[in-house]
């Protein structure tokens, strides 16, 4: 699927699976963290990624991803430590991973659970303030994972603290 992205969740216990379906890249990246953030709050400790029709992520996505799994990974107040796992990530996708170093925060896995009917998650209204703040927290945890990455994404961090900058001065 090459299309709009779309992402649909399953809910069982403390395990979640989450479709992501298309290109996943900035414009769904907010509304994907909003979930990840979601699952975690409500206690979800196994977050499995179905990869299936994913085509390709984009480095605002896999910054996210990487920002959930590194928040996934630190200790918790609330509760136990909580996972990231992907299924069936497509080779472009772990090319990617692992040119920025950060496919060590998962494991990829041959079996995805089965846990029941999903649930398509509808698209929120997204701001230009939300959708910069969240390009460029996404691009300061690639740059976090790897020193090679700051050198990627330097030019990316000040585009998007520029333009969060002047989004905010005109709320």
């Amino acid at each position: 699927m090459n299309g709009p992205t779309s992402l649909s969740v399953c809910v069982r216990d403390a395990i979640a699976c989450v479709r992501v379906n298309g290109r996943a890249n900035f414009t769904s990246s907010v509304d994907f963290k909003k979930l990840i953030q979601q699952l975690q709050e409500d206690g979800c400790t196994e977050i499995v990624l179905d990869l299936t029709e994913c085509s390709l992520m984009d480095s605002t996505f896999l910054g996210v991803l990487a920002g959930a799994a590194m928040k996934c990974d630190a200790p918790r107040q609330n509760g136990p430590r909580c996972v990231i796992e992907l299924f069936h990530p497509a080779e472009r996708i772990l090319e990617s991973l692992e040119n920025l170093d950060v496919l060590k925060l998962f494991t990829v896995l041959t079996d995805a659970p089965q846990l029941g009917a999903f649930e398509r998650v509808s698209e929120g209204e997204t701001t230009r303030v939300e959708l910069n703040r969240t390009c460029l927290e996404a691009h300061k945890a690639l740059m976090k994972t790897n020193p090679d990455n700051e050198r990627r994404f330097k030019d990316a961090t000040d585009f998007f603290e520029q333009n969060l900058r002047k989004e905010e001065r005109k709320e």
